[in-house]
């Protein structure tokens, strides 16, 4: 199977084949520089977001995008949280987090580790593609997206998908 995307291509294993496995769990750090485990979250809906480098133009737009509609996300019900994931440092991410004074937790995956538990492919040479993953409560992965530069349409597919599996409603 071949998973492509706009810089290329990547052969075997792709990140749709995870729909219906569990997410694999891991460790990263925060951008407050603390430890983040993702079975701590287990028993709530998240999206969990993979993007290439804090401060370029359209990792910025995404991360403002998610930002835009974070309450949205927040307020269906059960609440669904937010992680974004990048290869930049803490210091890197505390920066960017604080410009653009982010709600939602970033982590630094230095090594790409957790990108490759993902099966995220790298574009540019590198750099993770901008990727989504909405994950149950029980950690199943319900939906993979690709977002190269299309941020709205790329939240407002999360969002969709989210009503459609999720109770759907609002919180009141």
């Amino acid at each position: 199977m071949t998973y492509r995307h706009f810089f290329g291509k990547s052969e075997g294993i792709t990140m749709s084949s995870m729909i219906g496995e569990k997410a694999p769990d891991f460790s990263l750090s925060t951008s407050d520089g603390e430890e983040f485990n993702f079975s701590d979250l287990e028993g709530t809906w998240k999206v969990l977001f993979f993007y290439a480098k804090a401060g370029s133009p359209t990792c910025k737009r995404g991360c403002l995008t998610f930002k835009e509609q974070y309450e949205l996300f927040r307020s269906l019900e059960p609440p669904v949280e937010i992680i974004g994931v990048s290869q930049d440092s803490v210091k890197q991410h505390k920066e960017f987090k604080e410009e653009l004074d982010l709600p939602f937790t970033l982590l630094s995956d230095p090594d790409r580790d957790v990108a490759e538990m993902f099966k995220v492919p790298v574009h540019l040479g590198s750099f993770p593609a901008k990727s989504s993953f909405v994950i149950g409560p029980d950690n199943t992965i319900h939906h993979v997206y690709d977002w190269l530069f299309r941020p709205r349409r790329h939240v407002a597919k999360i969002l969709d998908s989210l009503s459609s599996i999720t109770d759907g409603g609002r919180s009141s």
